[in-house]
């Protein structure tokens, strides 16, 4: 399915523009501190058991508070809370790299900084993924999903690269501190993100909308079947190539290579982002999750042949793979959740894709030094193999189709009737000032989806702090 439709249109509007803008700035932060931590437990003292617990640690904090920062991010203005977040982020961040820097790091004390990472995160990951549909036209989502991809990407291949050159050349502190400053300049940008609250009039009852978007979530077997996979998907990928893929760098490839070897991953997602925007296949939900098989051959190319050239070709075709995956589930989710409930579905679809994830990074240490390294990965690529293909034999998954351009114009038009007496505003100035988008959204699809930040790609996404 193509578009006539400019990919850099959404540009055209400010709100969407500075959305953009925090999200970049919050990529690349989240790029490089991740690979600054790993070296950094790792210097500190030298346990991949070590550096599993400490990532292991946000991730709990991040995936039990997810559904209250879904609740959150549909009750209150969305860029309010990642303005919040982003504050929150660079100090915490401020914090780990002085403790890094000085000396008096510790193992524990590093596991209490990831833990507030981890709530920070949580807070502001439905908010970020729920927001763009409320800074452009409905017709123009695939290009601004795009768009932000795209720019998420260039920030990621800077970051990954940036975040393994520093860490080898400065020392793993000075790359975490730089990323207090990059998050400070992302609740800059979210602090002029005006987005109204979805339904201002609607008490807040924590309880009911948590029940509320649970039912929102399993009304479509598409949306579930999906996270369930990502489960599995998500937990094995995030387990391999970053907490066994720093180790088996320090003994193969080298620091300043690794962060070469993430980088070519996201330029493949930035070549993937170029694709999706001009085109995507009617079914694809589907075409993306089948590809999302790729990341099996990444987990076996890193445990049998853990050299530069065949690393870089999987993590570049791995990424390409992964975008399209990305853009079609948030195009699915957007598509066909109501506005007013968007952020709670993409809280749980979070909770489910991540929660996992903490065990998965606790276990493999333990599992890499009883069955070694390469049966642990190849097990791994075994089960992110039978995930995908689960997947793609559910009926509901192979049925979605996208909604032609017209069509969600169309659904736009109808949601706005009756909002306001005043003449409708042009594109350029979408959302209208005061503009209060209710309730009426879309209407629910019968689609499934998995949140605008997978953890399969290279880094934690739009959650602050790593």
């Amino acid at each position: 399915m193509t578009s006539t439709t400019g990919m850099f249109e959404p540009l055209r509007h400010s709100m969407f523009r500075r959305l953009a803008t925090g999200r970049v700035a919050t990529y690349l932060a989240n790029s490089i501190a991740p690979i600054a931590l790993a070296f950094a437990v790792l210097d500190l003292t030298g346990s991949v058991i070590a550096l599993g617990l400490v990532v292991g640690a946000r991730s709990i904090a991040n995936v039990t508070l997810l559904l209250m920062g879904g609740v959150l991010a549909d009750r209150l203005p969305r860029g309010v809370i990642l303005q919040g977040a982003s504050i929150a982020a660079a100090v915490s961040q401020a914090l780990t790299g002085a403790a890094v820097l000085m000396g008096f790091a510790t193992v524990p004390l590093l596991v209490v900084l990831s833990v507030v990472n981890g709530a920070v995160s949580a807070v502001s990951l439905p908010a970020a993924s729920a927001l763009t549909p409320q800074t452009v036209p409905t017709h123009l989502l695939r290009q601004a999903n795009a768009v932000v991809r795209m720019g998420v990407n260039t920030a990621m291949i800077a970051g990954a690269s940036l975040g393994g050159m520093v860490a080898a050349f400065a020392g793993p502190g000075w790359a975490i501190s730089a990323t207090a400053l990059v998050f400070a300049v992302a609740a800059v940008c979210y602090a002029r993100v005006d987005a109204p609250e979805i339904d201002e009039t609607a008490p807040t009852r924590p309880l009911a909308d948590i029940r509320a978007g649970w039912r929102e979530f399993t009304a479509r077997s598409w949306v579930w079947s999906v996270v369930a996979g990502l489960m599995v998907i998500n937990a094995a990928v995030v387990a391999g190539v970053f907490v066994l893929g720093p180790s088996i760098a320090d003994s193969t490839i080298g620091r300043f290579a690794w962060g070469l070897v993430l980088g070519a991953q996201t330029v493949g997602s930035l070549l993937g982002g170029i694709v999706a925007s001009r085109w995507l296949p009617s079914r694809a939900l589907l075409f993306g999750t089948a590809l999302l098989g790729s990341q099996s051959v990444v987990l076996v190319v890193l445990a049998h042949a853990p050299m530069m050239i065949p690393l870089l070709m999987v993590m570049f075709v791995g990424g390409i793979a992964v975008e399209q995956f990305g853009i079609a589930w948030d195009l699915a989710l957007q598509e066909n959740v109501p506005q007013d409930r968007l952020a709670r579905v993409y809280s749980y679809d979070a909770l489910g894709s991540f929660i996992a994830i903490p065990l998965g990074e606790i276990a493999v240490g333990p599992l890499a030094k009883h069955f070694g390294v390469s049966a642990t990965l190849t097990g791994a690529a075994i089960l992110v193999a039978a995930a995908v293909l689960a997947v793609c034999f559910v009926p509901a998954v192979g049925s979605l189709r996208r909604k032609p351009d017209a069509e969600q114009a169309k659904e736009r038009v109808t949601a706005r009737v009756g909002q306001s007496d005043s003449p409708r505003s042009t594109d350029a100035d979408y959302p209208p000032p005061g503009h209060q988008r209710g309730a009426q959204g879309r209407p629910g699809g019968t689609g499934e989806v998995r949140p605008a930040h997978s953890p399969v790609e290279t880094g934690p996404g739009d959650g602050p702090g790593a």
